[in-house]
């Protein structure tokens, strides 16, 4: 069975897998996405977040720790939400049990919308993209992170990788993975077809980042210069 993102983590044994793999010491997610993320969102005080697909909403803490006012999350899967509401206790936050397609956005009401790794499930991107600008206020900016189109090009097999197969690069849409013993369905794009679909729903983009290693963020070298082969993630951000 294909799953999309939300039923994916909603598969208890796929969601036991992935939590105990955000563990790891360098999983990618800590040494690779989250360095970039922070820097792409720079100062956030004062001001009033969405996370849509926010998985656990760990990040909503760090959000905090830097001065953000107030903290929203969307997210599909109930396992998530479960994780999300017991991480946002006790601050000004709320989590609502919603997929990314269903959501529909107050209008004018967010300073900072932000999306890690979570854009590549979606089908009907441009429908995304005219809800995300609906609901920044004159000014704010999206950003997200997403796995690299030379990554979904061509998903293969969980496991170490020694090579990579980039193939089909052009040709958009559905890809299939196998990933934690389950399947997940996601949607390729390159990266000029992501670049058209923000201007396309009226943002103008502000930067684009890959996934390139810093040395300070691992503990060993070997890991560090196996990253150094392959951009896993891509980053854009874009402001209204």
């Amino acid at each position: 069975m294909d799953y999309t993102g939300s039923e994916f983590y909603d598969n208890d044994a796929n969601f036991a897998k992935y939590m105990e793999r955000r563990q790891w010491q360098e999983n990618a997610n800590d040494t690779l996405e989250k360095p970039v993320i922070l820097e792409l969102i720079g100062d956030v005080q004062g001001k009033k977040i969405l996370d849509l697909g926010c998985g656990d909403a760990k990040f909503a803490k760090d959000l905090f720790d830097l001065g953000c006012e107030e903290y929203s999350g969307i997210e599909g899967s109930a396992n998530m939400v479960q994780a999300a509401a017991a991480a946002v206790k006790g601050y000004n936050a709320s989590v609502i049990h919603t997929t990314m397609e269903s959501w529909q956005p107050l209008h004018n009401s967010f300073d900072l919308v932000i999306s890690r790794l979570a854009v590549h499930y979606i089908e009907d991107l441009a429908s995304l993209l005219q809800k995300i600008h609906q609901a920044l206020k004159p000014g704010g900016s999206f950003i997200f992170s997403l796995e690299h189109p030379v990554i979904t090009s061509t998903l293969q097999t969980s496991g170490t990788r020694t090579n990579w197969i980039v193939d089909n690069y052009f040709i958009e849409g559905y890809r299939e993975q196998q990933w934690l013993g389950g399947s997940v369905q996601k949607y390729h794009r390159s990266i000029e077809q992501y670049y058209i679909a923000l201007q396309q729903a009226g943002f103008r983009i502000d930067y684009l980042r890959e996934s390139n290693p810093q040395r300070k963020n691992f503990s060993t070298d070997e890991t560090y210069e196996r990253r150094l082969r392959i951009p896993l993630f891509l980053f854009l951000s874009a402001s209204k």
